[in-house]
């Protein structure tokens, strides 16, 4: 019957994310979603899932209702991420001439700082949303198996996983996570920081996604760079008069604007450097930091890291991707790699 079940099997790894999902089958990324949900509020019922309920996302009227069912890079909505979930799983197997759902394997990622109650929550959507079996992977470990890193040595390496919701600061040797800083200051918290600043300054009022523009456009964790982007235009409601407006920003604003947050991301990867076992200090002296996840991404962070802990730092070469490619090598190896968390059922 295992291997009635084993043939008939489909294996999907995600890398449920607080901002994006992305889902690997059959060796490929097939979705690469905003993890968002639509819902008319009459019915209850979910009208959209992903991008296309992102485009919804700050213009709908009251009828319809976007959720974002993860916060802090955990669940916070069952329903709705369940509900996601299962959305995604769809689109995959979309056109399929199959009479009934295959039977799933899922290898799920899940933040280092994670209690009980939030691993519980992730395994039950899964199996709700129709994996027979749940295995877990700390975001860290898959990053860093995502990159390349030979996890399994007994040497110790650095990964800092800057994801939509969590920071993740851990210290990897011999298959396991030896020590980890876990902190809810991650990409969100950018785009609210800029959001804030806009408001304040400005005195205009803009939306989640234009400050997710900003982010991206100008986004700065220095406030010089050798190479600049250009300033960027920005529209929104005046706070004054209460009619649109329009105003350039530049990085420089930005890197200001984003400073106590990533203060707060510095001072985590210190406190996980000073409570490194110095055998494993030695190796990151020689080997320096892996910088991943989408917050990788914020220009002159990496120089700004290094000038912190005056270690090398290196950007993964996809940092967005770096977690789910990682998970995906795992979902291949799911009987040779120790690190999984044993699976429900």
């Amino acid at each position: 019957m295992a291997g009635l079940f084993d043939f008939f099997t489909q294996e999907i790894a995600i890398d449920l994310g607080t901002a994006n999902t992305l889902i690997i089958h059959k060796d490929k990324i097939v979705i690469d979603e905003p993890s968002i949900v639509a819902v008319d509020q009459r019915t209850n019922k979910v009208i959209a899932i992903g991008r296309q309920a992102m485009q919804m996302h700050g213009k709908a009227h009251e009828g319809i209702k976007t959720i974002r069912p993860l916060r802090d890079g955990v669940i916070a909505d069952f329903t709705h991420a369940e509900a996601m979930i299962r959305g995604m799983i769809d689109l995959i197997f979309k056109g399929s001439k199959r009479l009934f759902k295959p039977p799933m394997r899922m290898v799920i990622c899940i933040p280092s700082g994670i209690t009980e109650v939030e691993k519980r929550a992730v395994i039950d959507s899964a199996e709700h949303a129709g994996a027979k079996e749940v295995y877990l992977i700390h975001e860290p470990m898959a990053a860093a198996v995502g990159m390349g890193i030979d996890v399994e040595e007994p040497k110790g390496n650095m990964i800092i996983d800057i994801g939509g919701g969590t920071s993740e600061i851990a210290v990897i040797a011999l298959a396991g996570i030896v020590c980890d800083q876990s902190v809810r200051t991650a990409g969100d918290q950018f785009t609210q920081d800029i959001l804030d600043y806009i408001r304040t300054e400005h005195k205009i009022l803009i939306g989640e996604r234009t400050a997710e523009q900003i982010k991206i456009n100008v986004g700065a964790a220095i406030p010089e760079l050798d190479n600049p982007p250009p300033d960027y235009a920005v529209s929104g409601r005046d706070l004054i008069t209460g009619t649109p407006r329009q105003i350039k920003v530049n990085y420089s604003e930005i890197a200001h604007a984003l400073d106590k947050s990533i203060r707060k991301i510095e001072t985590a990867v210190l406190k996980a450097l000073e409570i490194t076992p110095p055998e494993l200090s030695s190796d990151i002296f020689e080997t320096g930091i892996y910088l991943t996840g989408g917050g990788a991404l914020l220009r002159g962070l990496d120089k700004r890291i290094a000038q912190k802990t005056k270690l090398v730092v290196h950007v993964a070469e996809d940092p967005l991707k770096a977690v789910v490619c990682g998970t995906g090598i795992a979902l291949k190896n799911i009987n040779n790699f120790s690190f999984l968390m044993t699976k429900n059922g």
